[in-house]
């Protein structure tokens, strides 16, 4: 199966280029860096370079989420350097924003394909001592030739759905192989546990969610501020990493609801893609409501007129601002089956949440913060705006589900250390 799974990478690489090529028509990142997914680098640098750990995180959430495991690894071994690879710009330039302030200790490079040569490739011009995928990133051929090459292989702030079993179960021997090369697996929760152990891993811990460990950036809280005076007394209803097909939903129970929703109302949507702002913005045009971007607003002086209805979020790594000046926030992602989005980030400012009906990327964390009265569940868009109507409308109400969202948020740290504990001493 393995070697089937090989082969079909290779065919498809062609496309695979192709598909790249093509997305960087509206994301350039996309077509820079080509030679580090093919396993290709520059000269080795010399023999005396620091001990290297090796940190995958795919994309944007999972780079955010590794922020406290990676500072924490850089404390622990001051003389080691991380190299830390993701799968798209977007999470290179999230890796670039946190992880700069580290220097050279920090490296950034795109994962080479699945395939042995170029995985083998990245490991001879690395040569990391360990390497730790985040979240659910298990590729069979890296994990093969970590082994090979004697790179115990970590599996970190492990999450595994029900659905996202089933599919990996389709890969039959190949993934069980996968599973077993995996040194330690350190779960979010028992459920992730022991779906993680049905696919073969045998060293399983539950750790609980490096999420929770995130530190908010005094920068980001200080942009946050500096947005809320923009917006002025306003309430501020945020719709935060909205997915495609969510946007239209919400804009259209959002006109239905005008009356029962405070007429001073500002809508925040910030869509989780860059590459569909221009789409989100032709929406809200479409149906007469009146737009300014963020972008917008960096000028000095420059505020959100008391006219504007919408406003959309089209910047890249201000989630935590958005949250730090918004009144309520609903999670993207969870209106449609698509698993949900991160509500620890709002819960870890004290803001009261909304999420939708399908949150199973997220399924103790947030059954875990509605038991605590820090966040509503509602089944459509027409329920999201009522809930929306209802909590803006009570100051009371909002205080006290923020204050429960913190709590739940507080309760939950420490799974940094539970982790860096369970990691093998580098060799």
């Amino acid at each position: 199966m393995r070697r089937l799974y090989t082969f079909m990478w290779w065919l498809a690489l062609p496309l695979v280029l192709g598909r790249l090529w093509w997305r960087g028509r509206k994301e350039p990142g996309y077509r820079a860096h080509w030679s580090e997914r093919l396993g290709c680098y520059g000269a080795r640098a010399a023999n005396d370079e620091p001990a290297t750990i090796w940190v995958h995180a795919v994309s944007v959430g999972e780079t955010r989420a590794a922020e406290p495991l990676v500072d924490a690894l850089l404390a622990k071994y001051p003389q080691a350097r991380i190299v830390l690879t993701c799968m798209t710009p977007t999470g290179r330039a999230t890796g670039k924003s946190l992880f700069g302030k580290h220097g050279a200790r920090v490296v950034q490079s795109f994962l080479p394909y699945d395939m042995p040569p170029l995985v083998a490739r990245f490991i001879r011009h690395f040569e990391p001592r360990i390497c730790i995928l985040m979240e659910t990133e298990v590729w069979p051929n890296l994990i093969l030739q970590c082994q090979r090459d004697d790179v115990p292989v970590v599996l970190a702030n492990a999450r595994l759905s029900e659905r996202s079993l089933r599919k990996a179960q389709r890969f039959g021997q190949a993934i069980r192989d996968a599973a077993q090369g995996i040194s330690v697996v350190a779960a979010q929760t028992e459920a992730d546990a022991l779906r993680i152990r049905a696919l073969g891993a045998a060293n399983v811990s539950v750790t609980g969610s490096i999420k929770f460990d995130v530190v908010i950036p005094s920068a980001a809280l200080a942009t946050g501020a500096q947005l809320r005076q923009q917006f002025g007394a306003r309430p501020v209803f945020l719709c935060a990493s909205t997915r495609e097909g969510e946007e239209d939903m919400i804009l259209e129970a959002f006109q239905a609801a005008r009356a029962t929703l405070p007429a001073d109302v500002l809508l925040l949507i910030v869509p989780r893609h860059p590459q569909r702002f221009d789409a989100v913005a032709a929406m809200v045009q479409e149906r007469g409501l009146s737009l300014q971007r963020r972008s917008g607003l960096s000028a000095p002086g420059a505020a959100v007129a008391a006219s504007t209805a919408v406003l959309l979020g089209d910047s890249m790594g201000e989630m935590f601002a958005y949250y730090a000046a918004c009144d309520l926030a609903f999670i993207g992602g969870s209106l449609q089956p698509l698993g949900g989005q991160n509500l620890i980030e709002p819960a870890a400012l004290g803001k009261p949440i909304i999420v939708g009906e399908h949150t199973f990327n997220f399924a103790q964390a947030t059954e875990d913060c509605l038991q605590q009265g820090g966040a509503v569940r509602v089944q459509s868009s027409d329920a999201l705006m009522h809930q929306a109507a209802r909590l803006l409308a009570d100051v009371q109400a909002r205080t006290a589900m923020g204050a429960h969202a913190l709590t739940f948020a507080n309760t939950h740290r420490g799974a940094t250390a539970r982790t860096i504990a369970l990691l093998p001493e580098l060799k």
